[in-house]
């Protein structure tokens, strides 16, 4: 798996979430199942928040906490590192690993249309807008067809096929889960709003 946001000249590797120990140390989430390449990638690009970009030379790295470590050149004191949290680690897409058959980068994805599988065929739920990585072991496919989202795990279990090139995925889906990803009705967000008396606390 791969991909956050950016450009679709850069794939994302990691994104940097806090600093870690008091020499530049920077404690990132992984988006790749090739983290022993940053062995030869020590040439990494970095993606900032406003679009901004700056290049970074890797000195080391090491896992933590299912996560990773990097240590890159220049970034020295804990305010060199602060300046970096929220970064994406990039690389250009022509440098990403080659996958074996079958396989897929989850970045792809995007703009995929997703077939629900039903009694009686194909229906057409929407097109992947995005993939939120980190609310859990699986990525969650972000499914929108106008004003409506739904949020998919992209796991083997609900995946029928995958098709790339024809911006096809076909899922059979377990019973009530669109529902629970339905958007909330009027009612139901004039009650979140204003709570009832037994809701307060």
């Amino acid at each position: 798996m791969s991909g956050l946001s950016g450009s679709p000249e850069y794939i994302t590797l990691a994104k940097v979430v806090k600093t870690q120990g008091r020499h530049g140390e920077l404690a990132a989430q992984l988006f790749t199942d090739f983290p022993e390449r940053f062995e030869d990638r020590r040439e990494l690009s970095a993606l900032g928040g406003r679009g901004e970009r700056r290049e970074l030379r890797l000195e080391d790295f090491w896992p933590h906490k299912g996560g990773m470590i990097f240590k890159f050149a220049g970034i020295d004191s804990i305010e060199d590192a602060e300046k970096l949290i929220g970064w994406e680690i990039q690389i250009p897409r022509e440098q990403r690993a080659e996958l074996e058959e079958g396989a897929v980068y989850v970045s792809d994805l995007v703009g995929c249309a997703v077939l629900v599988v039903e009694s009686g065929g194909e229906r057409r739920l929407g097109a992947i807008d995005d993939v939120n990585f980190g609310a859990g072991e699986a990525p969650l496919l972000v499914v929108k067809e106008g004003r409506k989202e739904y949020l998919i795990p992209f796991v083997e279990a609900f995946t029928k096929a995958v098709d790339v090139p024809g911006k096809r995925v076909v899922m059979q889906l377990p019973g009530g889960m669109l529902e629970l990803d339905a958007p909330l009705s009027r009612d139901e967000q004039k009650r979140q709003e204003k709570p009832e008396d037994g809701d307060k606390v």
